[in-house]
């Protein structure tokens, strides 16, 4: 069975808010950023999987603005949806604040929008036909 996943487009002053990540495996280091959200849990929709998964995260309160699409590769079903922050100030929190080390790294990030291009980040495309 696929994973199912909610994940939040979050634009504030033409800049996206993104979890940044760093991880060294063998000694091989990969950086890359990820459109913030995660499982969706028995019993719960696709809406409240994301707010809950944007609050467990990031410590912030979201309102599901609407759903953009949804993408599916072999493992997994990824939903993605505009949301909008109403209260809370983006903050590392919840698994990935209690398992980051040097070698398992998070960081909470806005990044500028205009130079989109220049990151390696998931759902581009969405992102791009969002604008």
């Amino acid at each position: 069975m696929k994973r199912i996943s909610s994940r939040a487009i979050i634009i504030e002053d033409n800049k996206l808010l993104v979890m940044f990540r760093r991880k060294i495996k063998n000694g091989i280091k990969k950086e890359y950023y990820v459109i913030p959200g995660g499982g969706l849990e028995e019993g719960e929709t696709l809406e409240q999987s994301v707010i809950r998964e944007i609050k467990e995260e990031f410590n912030i309160d979201i309102k599901v603005i609407k759903k953009l699409e949804t993408l599916e590769f072999d493992e997994t079903i990824e939903n993605y949806f505009l949301c909008k922050r109403i209260s809370g100030t983006p903050e590392l929190s919840g698994e990935e604040k209690e398992r980051m080390s040097e070698d398992n790294y998070y960081e909470v990030r806005y990044i500028d929008l205009d130079k989109l291009d220049d990151y390696d980040i998931n759902a581009k495309d969405i992102i791009k036909r969002l604008l």
